[in-house]
């Protein structure tokens, strides 16, 4: 992040430099980047996604705000997509981070570390799998136009800041001070958060799972940890690839859950020990995975500031969420 700054304090990306700029949770700057506040290291790969991607029908592209069960459902995804291929004893999501498995299409496929993006992607088995934090009035055409699937997964407001505060506070660490949770709070509640608003983003795939919900399915962290096994069956049925009733009967829903389980994941060594492109540790991608933990760090006044902004931004919308702690 720090040679990225430079870049940009040299005038050597143009672009950037011209953009609207505030303070990061995760880096020193993030951009306002086609109405989208957008970490500067991850413009170039958005611009090259819209550019370059031509997605197949096959593809399915995981989309999701940050912090908000990304990581469950990549794993969830990869295991379901690749049932037939690998045994639960000999997976490859038992020494491999879902992230690793999974790439991301604007900071892994058209960023600089993949040298010809588009010959990469010519060579990837179908179905080729993706994530994505990019808003859906960011993703390129041809995504949106095709019969790609999206499944796209959202968090209690309230839950979702507590992780990405806690989260990029441990990247900040790498190179800039930690910010306090009031400091982060304000800017979460304006909206200034990677691919933020986080309200904007949420809405975004909302409406499209409503007007085509053959195209999006929209999934809340809530419900899937609440009834996994139900959402496990409705995301491979989206996909075209239901479970058959010898695979429910032999326990492959079970098996996929259990592999996929936070407890599991957050015990591998891989994922104690490993770093995702030898800069994040994989470890950080863990934490609690729990419903609820917000109460633990939220005051009175912040509870009442963030549900005042819920009702307003979702107001009219049909998505909403249970605050109960």
């Amino acid at each position: 992040m720090a040679s990225t700054d430079r870049k940009h304090a040299n005038g050597e990306d143009k672009l950037v430099f011209s953009l609207r700029r505030e303070r990061g949770l995760a880096s020193s700057y993030l951009y306002l980047f086609q109405e989208f506040w957008c970490p500067g290291i991850a413009i170039e790969g958005v611009e090259s996604f819209q550019k370059y991607f031509e997605a197949k029908d096959s593809d399915v592209v995981v989309a999701s705000f940050p912090k908000t069960g990304t990581t469950w459902l990549i794993a969830l995804t990869f295991a379901i997509v690749n049932r037939k291929h690998f045994s639960a004893q000999n997976h490859p999501l038992l020494t491999s981070n879902p992230h690793t498995l999974v790439s991301c299409l604007e900071f892994k496929i058209f960023c600089h570390e993949i040298h010809d993006p588009v010959l990469h992607l010519s060579t990837m088995l179908e179905p080729r799998l993706f994530s994505t934090h990019t808003p859906f009035t960011a993703l390129p055409k041809s995504l949106i136009q095709s019969n790609a699937k999206i499944i796209y997964i959202c968090r209690n407001p309230f839950d979702t800041f507590v992780s990405a505060w806690t989260y990029f506070n441990k990247i900040r660490s790498m190179s800039l001070p930690a910010l306090e949770l009031e400091e982060a709070f304000e800017m979460y509640c304006d909206g200034i958060v990677s691919f933020g608003p986080w309200w904007s983003h949420m809405l975004g795939y909302w409406k499209e799972s409503m007007a085509r919900p053959n195209k999006v399915l929209f999934l809340k962290y809530e419900d899937l940890k609440e009834n996994v096994n139900f959402y496990v069956k409705n995301i491979a049925e989206f996909l075209g690839c239901p479970f058959t009733a010898e695979e429910e009967s032999d326990g492959e829903i079970e098996s996929i859950i259990e592999l996929c389980s936070f407890e599991k994941m957050k015990e591998l060594e891989v994922n104690i020990s490993g770093k995702l492109d030898k800069f994040i540790d994989n470890k950080l991608f863990f934490r609690k995975g729990e419903i609820g933990d917000w109460v633990n760090y939220f005051s009175p006044s912040m509870i009442n500031k963030l549900s005042r902004i819920i009702e307003e931004k979702l107001s009219g919308s049909g998505l909403s969420f249970n605050m109960c702690s």
